[in-house]
């Protein structure tokens, strides 16, 4: 049994840098979710940036679904 480890440490490079990406985009989501003015509302940029992120998060595993199912 030979083992490529070239690849190996590309897939592993490849996965811990969509991961770490990953966790920060859906980090960020979750700071701009919670943003709250004085009044205790939730700016409306702030929602929009947090669900962006969360498509962007979601759009990220449907995708790597995709890869794996095809």
């Amino acid at each position: 049994m030979d083992i490529d480890w070239a690849a190996l440490g590309q897939v592993f490079g490849v996965s811990l840098v969509a991961t770490v990406a990953l966790v920060g985009v859906f980090t960020l989501g979750i700071v701009g979710g919670s943003a709250r003015r004085a009044d205790g509302g939730t700016p409306a940029l702030a929602r929009a940036g947090a669900y962006t992120c969360y498509a962007v998060c979601a759009a990220a595993v449907v995708f790597g679904i995709y890869l794996i199912a095809a």
